[in-house]
């Protein structure tokens, strides 16, 4: 059996992390022996790798510090190729297969929009990432972007050919996200008679734009009964939470943390709301469609306006608005977006996500022969 590798830096709870777990399981049934190789194994998503995944720890203290231990695996275990997500992983696997002088395609993937990334950047590594990509990436035998602004950006930004860059759709749409978006819910805000909930998942972070949702959803609470509920965890927790405070939102508004199993209450909610200032292909918009919830998403670069068309599938609102956030978020309580045929893409639509569809082109671009 031909043995594959997957490297990232954790299983921190972010939607690249899912995508590489949902990919892992994928090449593993289709025949493939699978390593998923972390430069540190900590992280939520640990609890969702299947047992015939293998799991690698570099035990490394940050992802450059896991080069050496990267090395010694490529040289000790030979995979036949090598799938890295993240830019700062993939600048490191690219080293890696260099220093050890294997063998093995490397195929790099992007997952976010790069010149907002580094224009937030809060590192010198985050403001040196495009001269690194410009760099190192035509080293790589295949660059995948999760969606084609994301790939026109990384063009754009690091002067890489578009040509050289494939545009694959996340394996969002898995046999198990239905299986377990049916499991009993046991919330007291979901009970019957309740306010309806809007619902928001992802990690506390500037890109997300939280702030924006928060103050969209008090102009909300104004004007009628509601709550909102962010699943999730990361460094913007302490200024939401004062944020809440503040605005006197307390009782109507939960930080719980990250949840290993979201899709249990995107599929009750009333509307799942996207508030980032910019993304890559943001899987929780594609996951909450799937499921059959109305969704509202801000414009933001890049993926959005790609998975619904335009607002075709859901509602588009500028990035950082929040009256037109919470205007949107009032009509979806309201029933008008749900009430829409809009909000219900066909499988047609959605099979671009379909795991089995996107492993396939996966492991055509590796060159795998399960």
């Amino acid at each position: 059996m031909q043995l594959v590798a997957l490297f990232l830096p954790s299983l921190r709870g972010g939607g690249a992390e899912r995508v590489m777990v949902n990919l892992a399981r994928g090449f593993a049934e289709r025949g493939l022996r699978v390593d998923l190789v972390l430069a540190k194994a900590e992280g939520p998503h640990l609890s969702n790798v299947p047992r015939e995944v293998r799991i690698i720890d570099l035990e490394a203290k940050r992802v450059l510090a896991s080069l050496p231990s990267l090395v010694s695996y490529l040289k000790r275990e030979r995979p036949v190729a090598l799938l890295s997500a993240l830019d700062h992983a993939n600048v490191i696997a690219i080293w890696a297969r260099k220093i050890a002088g294997v063998q093995c395609r490397l195929v790099v993937s992007v997952h976010s929009t790069i010149s907002l990334a580094t224009d937030y950047a809060t590192t010198a590594r985050g403001r040196l990432m495009p001269h690194l990509i410009r760099m190192f990436y035509p080293w790589a035998d295949a660059v995948v972007a999760v969606s084609r602004g994301v790939a026109e950006d990384l063009a754009k930004t690091t002067g890489l050919s578009l040509d050289r860059i494939q545009v694959i759709y996340n394996p969002v749409i898995t046999p198990e996200l239905l299986k377990r978006a049916r499991e009993p819910l046991d919330h007291p805000w979901f009970m019957p008679g309740q306010p309806p909930v809007v619902l928001s998942v992802g990690r506390l972070t500037s890109a997300k734009d939280y702030p924006t949702l928060v103050r969209a959803f008090a102009r909300v609470r104004k004007k009628r009964p509601a709550r909102l509920l962010i699943l999730g965890d990361g460094e913007e927790r302490p200024k939401l939470e004062t944020m809440v405070r503040e605005l006197g939102l307390e009782q109507d508004v939960a930080l719980p943390g990250f949840e290993a199993n979201p899709y249990k209450y995107m599929k009750r909610a009333t509307v799942f709301v996207l508030s980032s200032m910019w993304e890559g292909l943001p899987t929780v918009l594609i996951e909450a469609l799937a499921l059959g919830i109305p969704v509202i998403s801000t414009d933001c670069k890049n993926g959005p306006s790609e998975i619904l068309e335009g607002g075709r599938w859901g509602r588009l609102v500028p990035v950082g608005k929040d009256l037109a956030l919470s205007e949107a978020i009032l009509e979806a309580l309201e029933g008008y977006i749900k009430s829409s045929p809009k909000s219900s893409p066909s499988p047609e639509v959605l099979k671009r996500f379909v795991e089995k569809n996107v492993i396939t082109q996966y492991l055509y671009l590796l060159k795998t022969n399960p």
